[in-house]
């Protein structure tokens, strides 16, 4: 760990410099050396208040930088700075991204194609069915889940991620040695063997609700985009849209019914410019995972009736989703289910708008 890292983690311990604060003293003082050990005079030039830097000195004189540094090795937590080449591509290009990350587990380059899979912690049985099958079907194309570790969507996303081998990546709001919610101690096991849990916090950094917002941000700015299942019209869901929307990411919001609460979230962001997604093949052509495979390459034969179904009527012409799942006579999920596993094996092509053609 070079001199700046290791001063970037002892200014990642004093939580009230958030990262837009730390970027001026950088700016500032050049280096994060030079920050922590800046006189009380210096750092109130910078337009720090006298309060602040009261706090600020307070916490570094009793602070043992060389034994934090043995905790976090002892619990086995990598700390990853912004300038480290292995600090999140997608993140990296926010305004207000962490200078450190805590991480638990491994960040590889192709988690670099993500979606965060987020919603209410009050899921509906439609809402469990949605993730699920988005989930399952953006992992078979390669793709990284993101999410927060809540109960609810956020876990089903998780759990989805790993029943199916995918990666998957979850931000929580407090410390890494310590897991929030404490129900989801045992998935938090599994998602650290199956990708990674990061946080911008300190060891023994408690969940204050505060802490949420600002994690938010983080979910997205580690995708390229963010698709809402469910959620109420005021929740953390909208909060973490928000910021997908002020990155740059596409919002996709999945529709429910009119008269479920827990649909306000996902019609809100549609009424407001959000894409609207009824299958992961709207997500799985935006973002160029479909060049994954290769028809020439993995075309196999269809092995079951369905399968056989679909190719025939794909033999001739191509064909949009609704109108092969009307011509077979089952639920236009069921053959978007169908449909993904067969471009998975190379025997169709998903070439967008829903139109697939035959390999």
């Amino acid at each position: 760990m070079t001199q700046d890292e290791k001063y970037f983690v002892a200014l990642s311990t004093f939580t009230q410099f958030g990262s837009v604060k730390i970027e001026a003293l950088i700016n500032y003082f050049e280096s994060p050396e030079r920050i922590w050990k800046a006189s009380k005079s210096e750092l109130v030039k910078t337009g720090l208040s006298e309060r602040l830097v009261e706090e600020f000195c307070g916490h570094r004189d009793k602070f043992d930088l060389d034994d934090y540094l043995r905790k976090l090795a002892e619990l086995r937590i990598e700390v990853i700075t912004k300038s480290d080449p292995n600090y999140p591509f997608n993140l990296k290009s926010i305004s207000n991204a962490p200078f450190v990350l805590y991480c638990k587990g491994k960040i590889l380059p192709s988690d670099s194609t993500s979606i965060a899979v987020i919603g209410t912690r009050k899921m509906t049985n439609y809402g469990r069915d949605v993730a699920e099958h988005f989930t399952k079907s953006l992992v078979e194309f390669g793709v990284t889940i993101v999410s927060g570790l809540a109960f609810g969507v956020d876990s089903i996303a998780h759990e989805t991620a790993i029943l199916h081998k995918g990666r998957t990546i979850a931000v929580i709001g407090c410390g890494l040695d310590r897991i929030y919610p404490a129900g989801n101690l045992n998935l938090a096991k599994k998602i650290i063997e199956n990708g990674a849990i990061l946080s911008e916090y300190p060891l023994g950094y408690p969940a204050f609700r505060s802490n949420f917002a600002a994690r938010n941000r983080i979910i997205s700015g580690l995708s390229k985009g963010v698709l809402v299942v469910e959620g109420e019209k005021r929740s953390g869901t909208l909060l973490t849209a928000s910021h997908a929307a002020d990155q740059g990411r596409t919002v996709y919001a999945v529709p429910g019914s009119i008269f479920s609460v827990y649909s306000q979230a996902s019609h809100y962001l549609i009424q407001n410019g959000a894409q609207i997604a009824v299958s992961p093949h709207d997500i799985i052509a935006d973002i160029g995972a479909t060049s994954v495979l290769s028809c020439e390459v993995h075309s196999v034969l269809p092995t079951d009736e369905i399968e056989e179904k679909i190719y025939s009527l794909l033999v001739s012409d191509s064909l949009h989703l609704d109108e092969l799942s009307r011509i077979i006579g089952l639920r236009v999920s069921e053959v978007s289910q169908k449909l993904t596993v067969m471009e998975l094996k190379g025997i169709v092509k998903h070439i967008g708008n829903g139109i697939y053609r035959k390999c």
